[in-house]
């Protein structure tokens, strides 16, 4: 069914690029130095962010259709886990996004650095729910 091939699909891209934040694009833009890894951000978010929920609504609403069309509980659990990194963004992850993009921020600070850190330890977890609702669709 085609329902199940877009689920597994759109979720293994939402883990992919979660993960490429975090070991390569975060990193990069940490080398760079804070002020400007604190500069890049906002760009980057505002793209990543709207790629990202559209692959968490679309591999969501392929597992529920895969679920409701009889493809076992396992494909409802695997999308409870995916679409459980959005309001894990809005309620821990949003509140470092938006400290990160505020103007009043001085992009040099150790405060800019902390968040910076903080952010990314957040995101893994972003990362490591993709990867597992990804392996769930996989293996049902």
């Amino acid at each position: 069914m085609i329902w199940d091939l877009i689920a597994l699909l759109s979720s293994g891209l939402f883990a992919g690029a979660a993960i490429y934040i975090n070991l390569v694009e975060h990193p990069a833009r940490l080398q760079c130095g804070t002020e400007i890894a604190v500069t890049e951000f906002g760009p980057s978010y505002h793209l990543a962010a709207v790629m990202q929920v559209l692959l968490v609504v679309t591999g969501s609403l392929g597992g529920v259709a895969t679920w409701l069309n009889g493809g076992g509980a396992a494909w409802l659990v695997g999308v409870l886990v995916l679409a459980s990194a959005v309001p894990f963004t809005l309620n821990v992850i949003m509140p470092i996004n938006k400290q990160l993009l505020d103007p009043a921020l001085d992009k040099r600070s150790a405060r800019a650095g902390e968040l910076l850190a903080q952010w990314a330890r957040l995101h893994a977890v972003r990362s490591a729910l993709g990867c597992t609702a990804f392996l769930i669709f996989a293996c049902s």
